[in-house]
């Protein structure tokens, strides 16, 4: 018998197991910044581009069209004005996701943030609610906080990895560590999909998409990548070279190539 979990999971991994996520949460974090003001234009552009999934808060989701792309509504905010921007709190339900017809639900963990404690019970509880409703669970495990020195150093990132597999996760969503060796071991050590942030910062566009398709060749699950996108001048170009790398197999040439079409 196929559950729901599996069926959810289809809808945003294609038969190749991977994924291009489109992440468009930053309206909470930081406000309506650069290519998050018209969100119905976006999530067209994103849709023609062939992104597998977008994910969005629920007050979003309620007033846009998302078309044919999966849907992952975040359960988790703060805001980079307030007291701790570190502190991740629950501000939807996973049943309110599910009655927006969501794939798949997403919270952020800070791990190594001073209330790192108080967001691991939230990932526990919601991971529970998660397996009652069939519903898979994405969970942003990024090493960051007084403790940590470096966001992208291998060690830190394969325990938030592992961390989110052991407390519930469906999906990880993590820091590239900068190079293909150091990142296997990163996928080595956690038994569910990893897909990537848009890592440490690049020289180039051709080094940017570098980084995904080694990401991809050691064994990564895609992307979950946000700014670099829907700031891009041209979002479904972009998009479509992402696709073109995590499914196409497509090197940082013909994505560069695909990005230089007339939109």
């Amino acid at each position: 018998m196929i559950s729901g979990k599996k069926r959810r999971l289809q809808r945003i991994f294609r038969r190749d197991k991977r994924s291009v996520i489109i992440p468009m949460d930053h309206g909470v974090t930081a406000g309506p910044i650069k290519g998050l003001h018209n969100m119905q234009s976006i999530v067209e552009k994103l849709n023609r581009g062939g992104a597998d999934a977008i994910l969005l808060h629920k007050g979003i989701a309620k007033t846009t069209d998302t078309g044919r792309t999966g849907l992952i509504i975040h359960l988790s905010a703060s805001t980079s004005i307030g007291p701790d921007p570190l502190w991740k709190r629950q501000v939807c339900s996973v049943e309110e996701a599910v009655r927006l017809g969501a794939e798949a639900v997403s919270v952020h963990i800070n791990v190594g943030s001073p209330r790192e404690h108080l967001m691991l019970s939230e990932l526990g509880r919601v991971g529970k609610r998660c397996d009652e409703f069939g519903v898979p669970l994405l969970a942003m495990m990024y090493p960051r906080g007084p403790t940590i020195k470096n966001e992208h150093d291998p060690k830190a990132v394969s325990h938030a990895a592992r961390l989110g597999a052991e407390l519930g996760a469906d999906i990880i969503k993590t820091n590239y560590t900068g190079d293909p060796e150091t990142f296997n071991e990163v996928v080595s050590g956690c038994p569910i999909p990893i897909v990537i942030a848009g890592g440490p910062k690049t020289k180039s566009l051709k080094d940017f998409f570098q980084m995904i398709h080694d990401s991809v060749k050691v064994g990564g699950a895609g992307v979950s990548i946000g700014r670099n996108v829907f700031q891009h001048e041209k979002p479904e170009l972009m998009t479509k070279a992402l696709v073109s790398i995590v499914h196409g197999r497509a090197d940082a040439e013909k994505a560069l190539q695909i990005l230089s079409e007339k939109d």
